[in-house]
């Protein structure tokens, strides 16, 4: 089994909300799933978990951070990608503060266009009373381990 490592951000705004973007899959293994995660995505060859997250957020935001500072948080465990394949997931989790609340989504790949529907900002509240899914499940605890005093 091949094992995919791939970098998570964090997204945190002024009003202590976090970023995440709502997929939508329609075709392919996944078709019919719909659900909330964090912003990221996988490493390229020679790429290290902070370059990967850097670059993603940048892609994936607008928002350019030269460093993303240190891992908070890790998880392992098998996924199955829209082609149908079953990897290894190997995600690293950082946290990145930020001012603005509007993104930019002009670096988006094609896949992303296809695949993310919409991006929303979520308070504790919300996330833990929201029905819908959301990825990482244990996203409130890894929010409030590492930033108990903002948020």
């Amino acid at each position: 089994m091949r094992t995919r490592k791939s970098s998570r951000i964090l997204v945190i705004n002024e009003q202590l909300e976090v970023l995440l973007f709502q997929f939508s899959h329609v075709q392919g293994a996944l078709a019919g799933k719909k659900y909330w995660a964090t912003i990221g995505g996988g490493l390229k060859e020679n790429e290290s978990f902070q370059e990967a997250a850097s670059r993603e957020l940048y892609e994936e935001t607008g928002i350019l951070r030269k460093s993303v500072g240190s891992c908070i948080a890790k998880r392992d465990f098998q996924m199955q990608l829209p082609s149908a394949e079953i990897v290894f997931a190997e995600e690293q989790f950082f946290i990145v503060f930020v001012q603005q609340s509007e993104i930019d989504t002009s670096h988006w790949t094609l896949n992303e266009i296809k695949t993310i529907c919409a991006y929303k900002w979520w308070n504790l509240k919300n996330l833990r009373q929201t029905k819908e899914q959301i990825f990482p499940e244990d996203l409130v605890d890894i929010l409030l381990i590492n930033t108990p005093h903002q948020l």
